[in-house]
């Protein structure tokens, strides 16, 4: 018996759609990083790009346990000499709660070129609304 190698003909492609109202931050994105690499599905196969497409929707209403909403910290420099800018999560929730989500599913994501194309799949949105309708997206569903 050979081992199954899945290749870009035989790959497919569905739309999933995630309600990020009131679901907690890590919990999610390990779900959605998964989806994206296609860890779910049986012709997954590590140096191809067999995950789905997400989209999630309602970013701005993420839970986080503790005091991770002043506690948590995001840094980021210029490559200047005192350039480091440092955000907390709650100012990163008022300002791009978008970008919240989609760190810390590149976090997840092995550092390689097929990371970097499989974060271009995730679409997300900070309210209910989203252009993706006619992909007829089907909801994913979440592992409490």
């Amino acid at each position: 018996m050979k081992t199954y190698v899945a290749n870009s003909s035989d790959r497919e492609r569905n739309w999933l759609i995630v309600d990020a109202n009131g679901q907690t931050l890590g919990r999610l994105a390990t779900q959605i990083a998964d989806a994206l690499r296609g860890k779910r599905k049986p012709t997954y196969t590590p140096h191809v790009d067999t995950g789905d497409f997400v989209v999630v929707v309602n970013a701005e209403r993420i839970s986080v346990s503790g005091n991770k909403w002043s506690d948590k910290r995001y840094d980021r420099h210029s490559g200047y000499p005192g350039g480091l800018r440092s955000r907390t999560l709650e100012e990163m929730l008022d300002r791009r709660p978008e970008e919240v989500i989609r760190l810390a599913v590149k976090g997840m994501l092995p550092r390689n070129r097929l990371a970097r194309k499989q974060i271009t799949k995730l679409k997300i949105y900070a309210g209910p609304e989203h252009p993706h309708v006619a992909k007829q997206p089907q909801p994913m569903e979440i592992n409490s």
